[in-house]
């Protein structure tokens, strides 16, 4: 199965965080923290705007973005794979490495 977002809606990936302490302690599922970074795989064409035309986003599929906590919908894609679904607005950045 595939997604394909529309307006201006953003499939991302989260990135899960270590699972473990710098100091090794093991957290359980219940103590993480929700991730808040993400791979984008797939982006919508845009919203519309008064003419009815388009406007392209800023973020591509391959960017690796931060985005709001409690942002978004969660959805499973082929049983286990979680995905969040977003609106551009919901970005907070993209992060670029130097």
């Amino acid at each position: 199965m595939k997604l394909r977002p529309l307006s201006d809606r953003i499939v991302v990936k989260p990135i899960e965080r270590e699972a473990k302490t710098a100091s090794g302690i093991i957290l359980p599922e219940s103590a993480r923290e929700k991730p808040q970074e993400g791979e984008v795989i797939a982006v919508g064409p845009g919203a519309r705007n008064d003419k009815g035309e388009h406007m392209p986003l800023d973020i591509k599929v391959g960017d690796t973005v931060l985005y709001a906590k409690y942002a978004g919908t969660e959805v499973k894609l082929n049983g286990n794979e979680k995905l969040l679904i977003l609106r551009e607005s919901d970005i907070l950045a993209v992060v670029e490495e130097e």
